[in-house]
């Protein structure tokens, strides 16, 4: 299936349809998947959304809502909907889905919501509104198949069955003891394949993979991913069954972690919404600019102490901002590399080492590579050897320089336990500023004058 992008004749067509009757919207909606019509409610105002939620059956609705990224407030529009057509909404969605959705609003709402619905369904929501939103237990969904270690295969089979009728996706089956204390787990082809007279304690896999209830959702994306899972239990301190997450909530974790390196490295906050307006972006961007510009200064008071270089020899002043913006490039791509690889997995010092090393070589070659292009230029363009060689070493060791701080920084932060991501861009920055100007500055006065 080929991704949906919305154009102008799907835009046109929804609302010709919004203006018709209920009948004529429904039947135009038939031919979008859940998924699509959350992305079009991207470009329709609040009171289309909420016209079609209440036209559309309550399992689409819900599939709806669930698709909704957060940053599109789908809890508005579910708080704003009558509350029988709400309450079946919400009994349509998954718990974990319901939590998200629901721990969005303030608690008098929540409780609105959370008293017109099914009791059983209400508990399981509160307890997982108790979680931290970023852990295991945020990030589970409750509904689980679970079967009793004593059982035979027969008694299994029939309370899977059971247990199965209201849940979309089979992953594993889980298996606890009359305490609710995980034992194993186990594949239905397992239990399919076993003989008539077996037990479940005789097929049980003991050997697994599971996460306690406050283990970051990194970690959970980590695990899921090193052992090829598709779903992973969730356990309290004392191994009790609370829950399982699946893989399907993992890929909104990795898109999720991804996008706040991205906007953390670019030094704009992770709490600014990717379509948010102006004054959200000037509130999280201006102070970050204001430190960048602290940093700044630094690189102004270099040039200011060789200001009678600067003065002496002219050309050179032009030159420093070429090798200065090309360490700021080069210390960019080894910091983006090294957070990556920090995320990816914890990194021991022998690893921490070999990074280091590697981003130092790989500086040290391009620095030479493109410092000879700029000593070539130097040589045919302003007649100058030795200029030439000042800015072959210079744009070397700036290189070097961004080569060992992008690879360096981000591994000594996450040591002393400071977010890699939010703070080495600007120390960064800082390092290959001031090294852009100082080398060439300070080599053009031993070499030049």
């Amino acid at each position: 299936m080929q991704s949906f992008e919305i154009d102008k004749t799907d835009l046109l067509r929804i609302k010709n349809a919004l203006e018709s009757d209920d009948a004529e919207l429904e039947k135009v909606l038939q031919g979008y998947h859940a998924s699509e019509i959350a992305i079009l409610f991207e470009k329709l105002p609040q009171e289309a959304k909420e016209r079609i939620i209440n036209v559309l059956p309550s399992d689409v609705a819900s599939e709806v809502i669930s698709e909704m990224d957060e940053e599109h407030h789908p809890e508005e529009l579910l708080v704003n909907l009558h509350p029988e057509k709400r309450s079946e909404i919400v009994g349509e969605l998954d718990y974990d889905d319901a939590t998200d959705i629901i721990s969005q609003l303030d608690a008098e709402q929540q409780h609105e919501i959370l008293k017109d619905i099914d009791q059983e369904d209400a508990s399981s929501i509160r307890a997982l509104l108790s979680y931290n939103k970023d852990t295991a237990g945020g990030l589970m969904n409750s509904e689980i198949i679970k079967v009793n270690i004593n059982l035979n295969k027969k008694d299994a089979l029939d309370e899977i069955i059971h247990q199965s009728e209201e849940m979309e996706e089979l992953y594993t089956i889980y298996v606890v003891d009359d305490l609710d204390i995980l034992k194993g787990i186990l594949s239905i082809k397992t239990v399919i394949k076993a003989r008539a007279d077996a037990k479940v304690s005789d097929l049980v896999q003991t050997n697994y993979v599971y996460v306690k209830a406050d283990v970051d959702q990194e970690e959970v994306a980590r695990l899921i991913s090193q052992y090829n899972l598709t779903s992973i239990p969730v356990v309290n301190e004392d191994m009790k069954l609370l829950g399982r997450v699946t893989v399907d909530d993992i890929i909104d974790v990795m898109e999720e972690e991804n996008t706040e390196d991205i906007l953390k490295i670019s030094g704009v906050s992770e709490d600014e919404e990717l379509s948010g307006n102006w004054r959200d972006a000037v509130k999280s961007r201006l102070p970050w600019l204001v430190i960048n510009l602290g940093t700044a200064f630094l690189a102004a008071a270099v040039i200011r102490h060789f200001s009678s270089i600067a003065e002496k020899l002219p050309i050179i002043v032009a030159y420093m901002t070429i090798i200065g913006g090309m360490g700021g490039n080069a210390a960019t791509q080894a910091l983006a590399v090294t957070v990556r690889r920090i995320s990816l997995s914890d990194l021991t010092d022998h690893q921490a080492y070999t990074t280091v090393l590697k981003e130092f070589l790989v500086g040290m070659i391009n620095g030479a590579a493109n410092g000879l292009i700029v000593l070539l230029f130097a040589l045919f363009y302003d007649a100058n050897p030795m200029l030439g060689l000042v800015l072959f070493l210079a744009m070397t060791g700036n290189l070097i320089v961004a080569g060992l701080t992008g690879a360096g920084i981000p591994l000594i932060l996450k040591r002393v336990g400071i977010d890699p991501a939010v703070a080495s861009s600007i120390i960064i920055t800082t390092f290959t500023d001031c090294i852009g100007f100082l080398l060439p500055l300070w080599l053009a006065s031993k070499l030049l004058l």
